[in-house]
């Protein structure tokens, strides 16, 4: 069968390879972002779906619209069974969505209908999930709202953060679209509407997003620690000095002290007073410097009690 392939970040790269492995499988285009800058030097970098599709000598495409009329042309020269769409970029209009033969299917990292939009991994650990997943469904013009195909099931431990998750779930998700592209081949795999009732969004993250707020309760602030896990980023300030916070724990009690008060300082780390509980931080980058163990920092550097973070 004859596919094109739509993606352009990492997690997209488990899928491209599966296909790539499948000896039933041709796959006659991939479609990915332009060429950006990146990085503290702004160089121009390529996509890792540009790279692996290099490697593979496989035909490429990187339109900035993709929905012109000029791609859309492009595109519907090709004839393919199935256009596979993962973490491209853009919304594709119903002109691409009803070119291949047979359907177009999307691998999205949640369990489906929670988690639309762009960042679900991140959300899933921000609001404390104990799992979550990959689905496969059919492609149509709303936010991740078509017909689910298949879902596989991932369990979230109380300290995994997003980076670790994302690992996990980009080869989930090359597996089960194999098996959903062969379940379909073989009419064993049928769509299931998603249950609108408990849809949830997961929205676009930027950095504001990480300033942690010490109102909030321990628990709820140590899961978005670990959810904006390695980017955005959570941080806060020390004495008007940008703290990044890369990694907690946290103790359901109260000391006697004010909101963001440093209460404690040892080798295990920070103690932090939040609206209910201590966070213990146990891990912090300053500015300039490379990310450390509380109890390493201290070898050379002072943290004071009694200092409010805001």
């Amino acid at each position: 069968m004859n596919i094109i392939f739509m993606g352009t970040p990492e997690f997209a790269v488990p899928t491209l390879e599966k296909l790539i492995e499948n000896k039933n499988i041709n796959i006659s285009l991939v479609i990915t972002q332009p060429d950006r800058k990146s990085g503290r030097g702004r160089k121009i970098t390529k996509s890792p779906i540009k790279v692996k599709a290099e490697e593979n000598k496989i035909d490429l495409f990187q339109p900035e619209n993709v929905n012109s009329s000029k791609s859309i042309d492009f595109i519907n020269n090709i004839k393919v069974d199935y256009i596979v769409v993962v973490a491209y970029g853009q919304i594709l209009n119903k002109e691409i969505l009803k070119h291949p033969q047979k359907s177009c299917i999307n691998v999205h990292a949640s369990l489906l209908p929670k988690y639309r939009g762009a960042a679900p991994i991140n959300w899933a650990i921000i609001k404390g999930e104990k799992e979550t997943g990959v689905t496969t469904m059919l492609m149509e013009e709303g936010l991740d709202t078509g017909d689910i195909l298949k879902t596989k099931k991932v369990p979230i431990n109380c300290n995994m953060n997003a980076g670790e998750l994302h690992d996990v779930l980009k080869d989930v998700g090359g597996e089960l679209l194999i098996e959903t592209i062969e379940g379909m081949e073989a009419q064993k795999v049928l769509p299931k509407k998603q249950n609108e009732s408990i849809a949830s969004y997961a929205p676009m993250l930027n950095r504001k997003t990480g300033l942690i707020n010490w109102e909030d309760n321990a628990e709820n602030i140590h899961n978005k620690i670990r959810g904006l896990y390695p980017w955005p980023g959570s941080y806060t300030f020390y004495e008007g000095v940008k703290l990044k916070v890369t990694k907690s724990n946290y103790i359901n009690e109260n000391k006697d002290g004010r909101i963001g008060e440093v209460l404690g300082i040892s080798d295990e780390g920070i103690e932090v007073q939040t609206g209910k509980g201590i966070l213990l931080i146990n891990e912090i980058q300053m500015p300039g410097k490379r990310k450390m163990l509380v109890k390493d920092y201290l070898l050379g550097n002072n943290i004071e009690t009694n200092v409010i973070l805001k």
